[in-house]
């Protein structure tokens, strides 16, 4: 028996929505690296309503990250191994914080993951060498072609919302902002990272494949005739 099986994981039930104590029923781990770092799967049961699901952890090189993520019943898609790690942390926090229904930090979050991908796209520091607004890195990005003009106002949507998580006011972040915050910010990450790799991929593709017809030679009319003469052993000159 696993050294986990029979302990508990605190972890926010996807059935009841309640953060609760789940009691490990079985574990399965892959080491080989084929397809990102090394995972846990753990089966557990709510410790509240009694129903089963399955959470996965993640090894970054320092053991398992002891924040377990629900693999089962799936509600929020997994994040491509395209998109950076640090992102990945970053929007994984974001949707830690919706599943405990923090609504206003999950905003902040989002905002977080934006300034993190303006960052990650080279968007900072000034001539002065102070830190550019979210908006003008926003901007840049735009101008620069990285994203077009409905990511830009998809970004900068996000942006005054996370602004309004950050700041105290009367105003709170309902539950239907902060999904479409989470749901906006996962397809900016798929549009720079995932569909940008994918595009990449296809016209490399595209690419080899008309070389590779440039490349290879048609032979003429005569040409081919002599090749058939020669399989069958003849040649025209010489026949009667």
């Amino acid at each position: 028996m696993s050294a986990r099986v029979g302990t508990d994981l605190l972890v926010t039930c996807p059935h009841c929505e309640k953060p609760a104590l789940a009691g490990v029923l079985g574990e399965a781990s892959d080491h080989s690296g084929d397809d990102g770092p090394p995972y846990l799967l753990e089966l557990v049961r709510c410790g509240k309503c009694r129903k089963p699901f399955l959470t996965v952890e993640e090894d970054y090189g320092e053991g398992w990250d002891g924040e377990p993520g629900v693999l089962w019943p799936k509600q929020q898609r997994p994040l491509s191994l395209h998109v950076p790690e640090d992102l990945r942390r970053t929007h994984s926090e974001a949707r830690r914080c919706f599943s405990a229904k923090a609504y206003t930090a999950t905003a902040v979050m989002v905002r977080r993951t934006l300034e993190a991908v303006c960052v990650d796209q080279g968007m900072v520091g000034d001539a002065s060498g102070l830190p550019k607004p979210l908006f003008n890195m926003l901007e840049e990005l735009r101008d620069q072609g990285k994203i077009d003009g409905r990511l830009f106002e998809w970004a900068h949507e996000l942006r005054a919302l996370g602004n309004q998580g950050a700041h105290y006011s009367s105003t709170s972040v309902t539950r239907e902002d902060a999904a479409d915050g989470l749901a906006l910010s996962e397809a900016l990450l798929d549009y720079l990272y995932v569909l940008h790799a994918q595009f990449n991929t296809f016209k490399e593709r595209r690419q080899a494949a008309r070389d590779k017809r440039r490349n290879h030679k048609v032979p003429s009319p005569d040409a081919r005739k002599k090749v058939s003469d020669a399989e069958q052993g003849t040649n025209p000159q010489t026949e009667e």
